[in-house]
């Protein structure tokens, strides 16, 4: 007998019946497991959230008054009739996997991950299953990412040469977790600044432990020889009135494709997210016999791993 999937696609987002919550939903839902923080994942208008404690300060900081609860990573929760539990995803501080088992199978509901470690988040943990549900944000073979030591060389290369001519240099990223990343895996070369907002999750991240070096939000000139972390919508603000002269370079997995450096004098591949070759290894990792994709390349990641003799399809 065929037995019911334990993750379904609803309008509202992934659900699972058995346990009867949504997973990561953008509708109005009555209970929420959030793999991280992210906008995309972690949204307004649910009933209960439950999320890692790591991830929870920064959750509770951009959501405002919630009524959510923490877990820790590995611990199991009976929750309906199936039990649950948060494995480290790699992403961004606090991101997690989800596991939800029902009388002896087991799904895991991967949400956003990378496979390869850096000096600020908790390291992606491969968790077996039957059935795996993987974002294939960059699930196409064009996207193979460089040793992160190797970026941060080249970021740190372009920061030194912007230093010695008199500019400033004005790094773009997400505000949440690449901003944090970049801090904590450069040499100090000089000051650190950082946009307003980037400065807010900084400091959230930096209460609950995390090693992060010191930082000065910018509110007026830069001063000389500094590195300005930024998000890409500050450079359209008057915040930006006051950089003096300066350089925009951008980090991002996206950075990898020509089109998507527009705007800026240097591009920097570098990315929280998985990339082909950590897709592959990840779902191998897990011993899964079922794949089902989501966020991204879906339907021609899927179609790869059918290939592979995989049962596959899109689910999100």
């Amino acid at each position: 007998m065929t037995r019911a999937p334990l993750i379904i696609a609803t309008p509202q987002g992934l659900y699972c019946p058995a346990g009867e919550f949504h997973i990561d939903p953008m509708g109005r839902v009555p209970r929420a497991l959030v793999t991280h923080g992210h906008s995309d994942h972690a949204a307004r208008g649910t009933g209960t959230y439950l999320c890692t404690h790591q991830a929870l300060p920064v959750i509770r900081h951009r959501l405002g008054r919630i009524n959510a609860e923490g877990i820790a990573y590995g611990e199991r929760r009976q929750i309906g009739e199936v039990t649950v539990s948060f494995h480290p995803a790699g992403h961004v501080p606090g991101s997690a996997q989800i596991r939800i088992e029902h009388r002896g199978e087991v799904w895991v509901n991967s949400g956003d991950y990378k496979t390869a470690p850096d000096a600020l988040c908790e390291a992606f943990e491969p968790v077996q299953c039957h059935t795996f549900l993987t974002e294939c944000t960059f699930g196409l073979p064009i996207f193979h990412w460089q040793p992160e030591a190797v970026v941060l060389a080249e970021i740190a290369h372009w920061w030194q040469a912007n230093a010695a001519a008199g500019i400033t240099s004005v790094l773009l990223a997400y505000s949440f977790g690449k901003a944090q990343r970049l801090m904590a895996g450069l040499a100090r070369l000089g000051p650190i600044c950082t946009h307003p907002v980037v400065e807010e999750i900084t400091a959230i991240l930096r209460a609950q432990g995390y090693a992060l070096p010191p930082t000065l939000p910018l509110t007026g000139p830069p001063p000389p020889g500094a590195l300005v972390i930024a998000t890409p919508n500050a450079m359209a603000s008057d915040w930006a009135l006051g950089l003096g002269p300066h350089a925009v370079a951008a980090a991002s997995g996206w950075m990898a494709l020509a089109a998507r450096r527009k705007g800026t004098a240097a591009a920097f591949t570098l990315s929280d997210h998985a990339d082909w070759p950590g897709l592959n290894a990840a779902i191998e990792a897990t011993g899964a016999t079922q794949v089902l994709t989501m966020h991204g390349y879906t339907l021609p990641f899927s179609q790869w791993l059918t290939a592979k003799g995989l049962q596959s399809g899109v689910i999100a």
